[in-house]
């Protein structure tokens, strides 16, 4: 994994397994399911369709148990992380404006202090956002609405973001410049990042390092660190590099040995 000084643990997951029944019986999800991810690393999870990946996340984040095995934060108080979630609707309200928008989540936790709300401003500075700050979300264009439904998570200070398909709504080419955008976002932010996405693309130019996960039941297939910085290559450069090719055409064979197995 690509890990510099800085980076200490900060998520363990150790054999982690998860089923659930339906009337066809006992469903295998996830099977012995064992990463660690670094304080400040934007990892990504790929994977064959329906392998389970949205499932780790929903476990990360507490909203599920796993039947055996255990998920362990690392931190220099001993409090619970708060996690940040994004998903690949962006959940605006639409008869609140921005503004109102990103303080939700603030509301919500009752947080909604001096501090925050100063914070919250800041973030929509920083981001070059403010002049939306008192437009509808149906104002805006689909990727600026997933670019603020970034900022609002955000706003609540988490220590890890889960981003679930964040993109996937989106067309190509507004997909491209909003990925690199909260990328530049998170990595400036300094946080700890996990996506979750079906585009090998996508998750080479995001991340630091790519989980490949099996078919389900799901376990850890390989760990491939991205390291286009050591090679003295700019983020905004990477998808013309031939590295990006080796690493797409490594991760595309283990996803079809995955897709072809019996």
């Amino acid at each position: 994994m690509k890990a510099s000084n800085q980076h200490h643990s900060f998520l363990r997951l150790d054999h982690v397994a998860f089923s659930y029944y339906s009337n066809l019986g006992e469903v295998n999800v996830l099977q012995d399911l064992t990463f660690t991810i670094e304080k400040g690393v934007f990892a990504a999870l790929v994977g064959p369709s329906g392998c389970g990946k949205s499932t780790v996340l929903s476990l990360i984040s507490g909203l599920m148990k796993p039947v055996s095995g255990f998920i362990t934060f690392y931190s220099e108080d001993f409090s619970a992380p708060r996690i940040g979630y994004m998903l690949q609707h962006d959940h605006l309200l639409e008869w609140r404006d921005i503004y109102h928008n990103i303080t939700l989540g603030l509301e919500i936790q009752k947080t909604k202090n001096k501090e925050n709300l100063a914070f919250a401003d800041q973030l929509l500075e920083k981001y070059h956002l403010s002049h939306v700050k008192y437009h509808k979300p149906s104002a805006l264009s689909g990727g600026m609405r997933q670019r603020i439904a970034l900022i609002r998570t955000l706003a609540t200070r988490p220590d890890l973001l889960l981003l679930d398909e964040p993109f996937s709504a989106l067309d190509y080419q507004t997909r491209l410049l909003v990925s690199r955008d909260v990328r530049e976002i998170i990595k400036s932010e300094q946080k700890t990042a996990i996506l979750v996405t079906h585009d090998i693309s996508e998750a080479i130019s995001m991340a630091d390092v790519v989980f490949v996960l099996t078919k389900s039941p799901c376990t850890v297939k390989d760990v491939i660190p991205i390291a286009f910085e050591d090679s003295g290559i700019k983020r905004e450069d990477v998808r013309k590099s031939t590295l990006f090719q080796e690493y797409f055409d490594t991760i595309w064979r283990e996803m079809q040995d995955e897709n072809t197995e019996p």
